[in-house]
């Protein structure tokens, strides 16, 4: 199994990584960074005299005095010392879903990145919020020199930096040993722990003097560490983030643990000195993930998703208020709503308020109104209602009200509106929330948005009720000459066609079910019987459309025969609602129900929505782009609310879709959109997390359970 494959680790809200892992390839630090970063890594010791070894994360190629001399410097390589990569044969690998721990010989290495739930601010106490979001992770560097009469020296060091480096002893008055980057980001440890900083043109250069040296020009810098002879020696290293003052345009928003740390120098001190409370942490988050009933594979995803979810997230405050972002991996679009819906499982078990403060984000100023229009009459136009952007912005650049940073007008395909799809992601999103969290209050101010919301859903559906069947039949104004599309933006009109589609129908059943919950939940029973009544003809449009060769067509149109896994993704919100019912063959949507077992027991078949060799899962049978977000939902639907039993080909999957990262990704950290195995789309990426439903299924209660 590969162990060269980069990975996130990052703290929470800073929307920072320390990227590494892959072998042979450059990382480091990155701050508002879409891909990983390209400095060279330096993780090992020299004993003696001997070679200098480090782990293999770096190239090299970096300034040297030939860089300032134009003659006489080609004699000044021959006969110098070289750091070496470890073999990959000499290292192994332990991820965890706090802890990346490489070993060599004689060398471990561990970062860590502790944490996993976020206070809420309106009730924590400012010292959780200072531990839970200080912009820092962990290194322990272990250097086992117990069996050698020689002495070692171990080193944690960094080149080919983007700016000019400056020794964090500087600024700390000597407290502190390391190197900063402007005031970004760095790394240090602290004067007790015997690490001396150097900067110079090369680590080689500074493993041959007799001392370290501080050359302010040199982009080369790091922490030496002695280690006697018979001795073994851990150090502590924090890697730190921070970003002062405004960091976004459109709304004047700065980060949260600005209220906390002043400074870089204060983010790194306060690491290094909770230092223990942080890795208590780190260890009970691994001990939990490594006792589920999870399969090795299945451990590595969640760990690898939960790394790049975290690289992504911003948590930043506007007027003192707290807002809370995640970045969409590579392409930085804020808070797309695609994402928070299927994000949503993972939120609502660690950070439930996140899930409420970017809600009411979209309502308060991401929403807007329409008009509607059907296909047959493409220049009149019909009431339609509320709905939300696709998106908040990108690259910290807050939108305007109203308005996404992805979608244009007059357009049939990607970039269009995907006005129908987010509106149903509000009602998914703000119904599990509210019975998950049990919060009567933020219902009440809400419940005149949830009843617009059926309005909505039932405008779009027709031109009149009489032409209602409970599926999109309706394109927003907002697409001008175009029509909408969804969230599968990438993929052909078997899954990029809102209109007819059914995958969305499945979503827009799945909403008018949430509904029927709020609305009783707040004693409507009229609304609640407007949304049963939606629900019920969505059903049985899905299920008039069963075809005798048992497979639901992607699109009701033009005679379309794609065959699509997503069909069943609408099942898993009323299955997370405690709504049995709704999603058993025997309850009162079981025609619906029993088409979708058969659709599904058709289309996962290897040539159609597995591949060919039968390892891994397909959105479509017309595409070979799928999404290991999307395909984690849909195994969760198919085994725990459908009751498939895929028994040996679980573990084939399994390691299919592992191998998309560890291999087919391996540069980029966690990927969703893969092609033929490979990544090459939604690289850096959020979504994974998705995959947390499979601690439900090892589970012998809900992780996600209502609360009525």
């Amino acid at each position: 199994m590969t162990i060269s494959v980069h990975a996130h680790h990052s703290p929470i809200g800073a929307n920072a990584s320390f990227t590494v892992g892959k072998l042979g390839a450059r990382g480091g630090f990155g701050l508002e960074n879409g891909k990983p970063a390209e400095q060279d890594i330096y993780v090992g010791y020299r004993r003696g005299n001997g070679p200098a070894w480090s782990l293999p994360f770096f190239q090299g190629g970096e300034m040297d005095l030939g860089s300032f001399l134009v003659e006489g410097v080609a004699a000044q390589d021959a006969g110098k010392l070289k750091v070496l990569p470890f073999p990959e044969a000499q290292l192994t690998r332990a991820i965890g879903w706090a802890t990346d721990t490489w070993t060599a010989p004689d060398l471990t290495f561990t970062l860590v990145t502790p944490g996993g739930v976020v206070p809420d601010p309106a009730c924590a106490t400012p010292e959780a919020l200072r531990l839970a979001l200080v912009p820092a992770i962990l290194a322990r560097l272990t250097v086992d020199n117990s069996h050698s009469a020689e002495p070692a020296v171990a080193f944690f060091a960094l080149g080919g930096a983007t700016k000019a480096l400056h020794p964090v002893e500087d600024t700390t008055g000597g407290a502190l040993r390391g190197m900063a980057f402007g005031r970004e980001w760095g790394f240090a440890a602290t004067a007790e722990s015997g690490a001396r900083a150097y900067q110079e043109f090369s680590l080689e250069d500074a493993l041959v003097k007799p001392a370290p040296e501080l050359f302010r020009l040199a982009s080369n810098g790091g922490l030496l560490i002695p280690v006697a002879a018979g001795e073994t020696k851990t150090i502590t290293i924090a890697l730190g983030f921070y970003h002062g003052g405004f960091a976004t345009t459109g709304l004047d928003a700065s980060y949260y643990y600005t209220r906390y740390f002043a400074s870089l120098d204060e983010v790194l001190a306060f690491a290094l000195e909770h230092a223990d409370a942080l890795l208590a942490d780190a260890d009970a988050r691994d001990a939990e993930l490594a006792s589920t009933a999870l399969s090795a594979d299945q451990q590595f995803l969640l760990a690898h998703a939960t790394r790049s979810y975290y690289g992504n997230t911003e948590f930043l405050m506007v007027g003192g208020q707290p807002l809370w972002v995640v970045n969409e991996g590579e392409y930085q679009m804020m808070n797309t709503f695609d994402l928070t819906v299927d994000m949503l499982f993972f939120e609502l078990r660690q950070n439930p308020w996140t899930v409420r403060n970017v809600l009411d984000q979209f309502a308060d100023r991401y929403s807007y109104y329409d008009q509607v229009k059907h296909p047959d009459e493409p220049d009149t136009w019909y009431p339609g209602g509320v709905s939300f952007t696709h998106d908040m912005g990108i690259f910290n650049q807050f939108s305007p009200a109203e308005y996404a940073g992805y979608e244009r007008i007059n357009l049939t395909d990607c970039f269009s509106h995907m006005t129908h799809e987010q509106l149903t992601n509000w009602v998914l999103c703000a119904t599990l929330y509210v019975f998950h969290a049990n919060d009567d209050h933020w219902l009440e101010r809400r419940r005149g948005l949830f009843r617009e919301c059926l309005t909505s859903l039932l405008h779009r559906d027709g031109r009149t009720p009489a032409e209602y069947d409970g599926v999109m039949d309706m394109d927003s104004s907002r697409c001008g000459t175009g029509q909408e599309i969804t969230t599968y933006d990438s993929l052909d009109v078997s899954l990029g066609q809102a209109r007819n589609n059914l995958y969305l129908a499945g979503k827009t059943w799945a909403s008018y079910v949430s509904l029927q919950h709020i609305f009783r939940r707040l004693g409507w029973e009229d609304e609640a019987a407007q949304a049963d009544a939606g629900a019920a003809r969505t059903a049985a449009t899905v299920t008039a459309n069963l075809r005798p060769d048992g497979f639901v067509p992607a699109v009701f149109e033009a005679g379309n025969e794609s065959r699509i896994l997503p069909a069943v993704e609408g099942l898993v919100f009323p299955y997370l609602l405690g709504d049995t019912d709704a999603v058993s063959a025997t309850g009162r949507y079981a025609d619906y129900i029993n088409t979708l077992q058969t659709h599904l027991r058709t289309v996962l078949v290897p040539g159609v929505c597995v591949d060919a060799d039968g390892h891994w899962w397909k959105m479509s049978s017309t595409s070979n782009n799928s999404w290991f977000s999307k395909v984690a939902i849909c195994q969760f639907a198919a085994r725990q609310v459908l009751g498939f039993d895929f028994g040996a080909d679980n573990a084939i999957y399994d390691r299919a879709h592992a191998d998309w990262q560890r291999i087919g990704s391996s540069a980029w950290a966690m990927c969703d959109q893969i092609v033929n195995g490979e990544g090459l789309g939604s690289r850096y990426y959020p979504r994974g997390v998705s995959c947390i439903l499979w601690l439900e299924e090892a589970a012998e209660t809900a992780v996600l359970t209502a609360a009525d």
